[in-house]
């Protein structure tokens, strides 16, 4: 499917949602997709599952809170447009340290050691009040104004999210395509032979690790001017489980699933309320999560391309058919 064919619809719907669905729906969606896809990058090419994601948006977001306005009298204010790099170079370095310490876990270790790192920085936010403000952390975090535009009005925030997302897919693809990215796929299929060659794969895996920071520190700095806080529960086994909810019901090992899963939890999470009683949120994303594990474990972005390609299958074996006959 072409960009353009899923873009214009996207740009479109400005134009069909009031401020709620915008807002509430569809920037959160995109806000968490591009945070989800710098876990499904590493799923997809190096083949680790991280659940550290939400520490290397949570750094991109304190950052962004303590070089930015707040309400909590903390931090070294500065320019917004020196704050962003800074606040996606801090994300960075994070997933290469990330990637340093994992370098030699597979599978269920990988997961235990990224597990332990997201939960060791969520403890370490709750008790700092130097740099993070403790447990109350930062509230008042608000959108820059660009020559006379509120980014945190619905409209301009939507566009910037989309931007990003759409900036964050072709970085992927670019990177991927790169001599560094076929690397780390090798890496991913066969790590002796990669050694054979004489090529050290300590390299790669810190490199696809940074640049999955760099990917959810970008969906971090988006998020903390979405919500316009961010404290430890912003890092804490919550939102990390939610990232892999999120990439699962996508399709794990499909990059633009992630906004797939994205777009149906927030619709699960914003209408919860309406189908069973809120407290049982959890109950009902289990739920859904189980069913698409069992029905579709290759995600809701797999099933649909399956869907697409038995739906062009008649039309192929046609045209085939006329060919041949003719």
């Amino acid at each position: 499917m072409r960009p353009a064919v899923v873009l214009l619809p996207l740009l479109a719907l400005p134009l069909l949602l009031n401020d709620f669905w915008l807002t509430q729906v569809a920037t959160r969606a995109l806000i968490l997709g591009v945070m989800a896809l710098s876990l499904s990058f590493l799923a997809t090419y190096l083949g680790v599952v991280s659940f550290a994601q939400a520490t290397m948006a949570g750094v991109a977001g304190y950052t962004m809170a303590y070089f930015g306005p707040n309400t909590v009298g903390l931090g070294v204010p500065l320019p917004f447009w020196v704050t962003i790099p800074i606040a996606l170079a801090l994300a960075t370095v994070s997933g290469a340290l990330v990637g340093l310490i994992a370098r030699r876990s597979r599978g269920i270790y990988a997961i235990m050691i990224t597990l332990a790192i997201g939960v060791a920085f969520f403890y370490f936010t709750r008790q700092n009040y130097t740099f993070f403000n403790g447990w109350t952390g930062f509230s008042g975090v608000r959108a820059p104004e660009i020559a006379g535009i509120s980014l945190r009005d619905p409209l301009p925030l939507y566009l910037l999210s989309l931007a990003t997302a759409g900036l964050a897919l072709a970085l992927v693809s670019g990177f991927v395509r790169s001599p560094l990215g076929l690397t780390i796929q090798a890496v991913r299929d066969a790590p002796g032979r990669v050694l054979a060659l004489g090529i050290s794969v300590t390299t790669p895996i810190v490199a696809a690790f940074a640049f999955s920071g760099f990917l959810a520190g970008a969906g971090g700095i988006l998020n903390v001017w979405y919500q316009e806080r961010i404290s430890s529960f912003s890092v804490g086994l919550g939102p990390i489980i939610d990232i892999l909810i999120i990439s699962v019901i996508g399709g794990l090992r499909h990059p633009a699933g992630a906004f797939v899963g994205a777009v149906v939890f927030v619709l699960l999470d914003t209408f919860a309320v309406d189908l069973i009683d809120r407290e049982r949120f959890n109950t009902l994303i289990g739920c859904v999560l189980l069913l698409i594990v069992v029905v579709a474990p290759g995600g809701l972005h797999q099933l649909g391309a399956d869907w697409i390609a038995r739906l062009r299958s008649p039309d192929a074996k046609s045209k085939s058919s006329v060919r041949a006959n003719s």
